[in-house]
């Protein structure tokens, strides 16, 4: 307390010897207001537990006597979506829409119902949208359920909410009939495609870039169109004064020339796209090179990587691992290399994942000791393995028949993957068993092969291996046979030899 109130005076006196007494006071207030809304989100923020709620939290706040305002509220549940924290950012959604001095808006509502396709699901959502009074809101928040049935590629429902729009008057922009569209390539529904444009035309709602991106790629894609349909519509698309024919919509077609074997055309269409690109935005050109290295052409993937450097901000780390694998796929190992380099002497924090594509493009091509070699270096560098670097340097050491290295990134590959959905590939797993039981290492081997089989990739194949070493080591199979039970595998004529085999052992014993 004392050192509070000596702070307090020292503030006055320097206050009052230069005479800015308001404007410290003022920064002093704005300080104190931004204290108070960091200090409730970081609150809200403390705990991560799914089970536990903000809402307590918010009351008591309000209890001691604070405030916070509608905006404030809002920028917490936009914070905790960023965190991928669903179910806190709807309770504190709810908790605002339930407090009577608060107006909730349609953006609101569209955030709601985000939310409830996130915590509850599309029906849940679908009874949320049709409960809400106003035109408004529906107009909204209609998107968001759209696109949720087009995730699930559920097109009963999506076809049959696109008719409650009709009915509701909310289908006036270009944007449902896009989702349409993407419903339909996705499912290889591609002759629906058309009737959605001709639905558009119908009710005279004008055709945007995306729209003929979408139409373009289903009639490249169908049977009975071709490239002289897409080139169609291209040609539809460039006579509309309402739309500019960027980079993608060229990126689009020259993808539809590729795909057809006219690669000279495509290629002459993405040097045309090349002139289209932003000077403040990379994403275009790591679209328009994965393209180039697809038509095997290098020299433009380079050019367009010099390119893309021009561009303000930092080259992100997707931008590196899509420049480096696209030269792998290339076979130039030593341009990767060299770039891969140069990430390195920029990077702020080490990203293994890029260290995976050359690590995989080595191993891919029996360089086992430079692949060893770069994992060490990556470990120096302040890399952290993750489950795809242990899966590289396992195929590489089975492929070597480096089986005791193999061994040791199992291990290790296998206790990283309890916080992800990552499993082992089936032939590494059972390379890795045959060689436990080639050396007859026997209580590793019942380790490991539990181990396979808590992750749920337990085989017939793996079963028989331990069943062999327990006969060998004249040991009980028991556990064996329950595991063999609870993955639910059909036992073959071996599998019935071998028990047997236990039988006759037990009687000479």
């Amino acid at each position: 307390m004392a050192n509070h109130s000596l702070n307090a005076g020292m503030r006055r006196s320097i206050s009052f010897i230069f005479g800015v007494r308001n404007l410290y006071s003022h920064a002093d207030t704005r300080a104190s207001a931004f204290a108070e809304k960091q200090n409730l989100k970081s609150l809200i923020a403390g705990f991560k537990p799914s089970k536990r709620s903000p809402l307590p939290v918010l009351q008591n706040w309000i209890d001691q006597g604070n405030k916070i305002s509608q905006s404030e509220l809002k920028f917490i549940s936009r914070t905790l979506i960023k965190s991928k924290r669903y179910n806190h950012a709807f309770e504190v959604l709810q908790w605002m829409e339930n407090q009577k001095n608060f107006c909730i808006s349609p953006a609101d509502q569209a955030m709601k119902l985000e939310l409830i396709i996130k915590n509850c699901g599309l029906m849940e959502a679908e009874e949320y949208f049709m409960s809400i009074p106003d035109s408004a809101g529906k107009k909204a928040a209609y998107l968001p359920l759209l696109r949720g049935f087009v995730r699930d590629r559920d097109i009963n429902k999506a076809e049959a909410f696109m008719e409650k729009l009709y009915e509701l008057g909310l289908v006036v922009n270009p944007h449902p009939y896009n989702e349409m569209m993407k419903l339909y390539l996705a499912t290889c529904d591609y002759r629906k495609v058309p009737l959605v444009i001709q639905q558009m035309k119908r009710n005279k709602v004008p055709c945007n870039v995306l729209s003929y991106n979408l139409w373009m790629n289903a009639c490249g894609e169908g049977d009975s169109y071709g490239v002289a349909a897409v080139e169609a519509v291209f040609r539809l698309m460039q006579n509309d004064e309402k739309v500019e024919v960027g980079w993608s919509s060229l990126a689009t077609l020259a993808n539809v020339y590729m795909k057809a074997g006219q690669s000279q055309k495509a290629i002459l269409v993405l040097e045309n796209a090349e002139e289209k690109l932003s000077t403040c935005n990379r994403l275009g050109y790591f679209f328009i090179i994965t393209l180039y290295a697809s038509l095997k052409q290098k020299e433009g993937v380079l050019r367009l990587w010099e390119a893309s450097k021009a561009v303000d901000g930092r080259i992100s780390c997707a931008n590196y691992i899509c420049i480096l694998t696209c030269l792998v796929k290339l076979g130039d190992i030593a341009q990767a290399k060299k770039i891969f380099r140069e990430w390195e002497s920029n990077c702020v924090k080490y990203d293994i994942r890029v260290s995976n594509v050359l690590l995989g493009a080595y191993v891919r091509n029996g360089l086992i000791e430079e692949a060893e070699s770069l994992h060490l270096h990556t470990l120096q560098k302040g890399g952290y393995p993750n489950y795809k670097t242990w899966e590289i340097l396992i195929e590489g050491y089975v492929n070597r028949q480096k089986m005791d290295e193999a061994i040791i990134a199992m291990k290790r590959a296998l206790a990283s993957v309890k916080d992800c959905h990552w499993r082992p590939p089936q032939r590494l797993v059972l390379a890795v068993a045959e060689y436990l039981e080639k050396c007859g290492n026997f209580e590793y081997a019942n380790e490991y092969i539990t181990d396979i089989h808590n992750l749920g990739l337990g085989s017939l194949s793996i079963y028989k291996i331990l069943l062999r070493m327990h006969l060998s080591a004249q040991k009980p199979p028991l556990h064996i046979l329950k595991m063999i039970n609870e993955d639910k595998v059909e036992m073959d004529s071996e599998t019935f030899s071998i028990l047997r085999a236990f039988t006759g052992h037990v009687t000479s014993n």
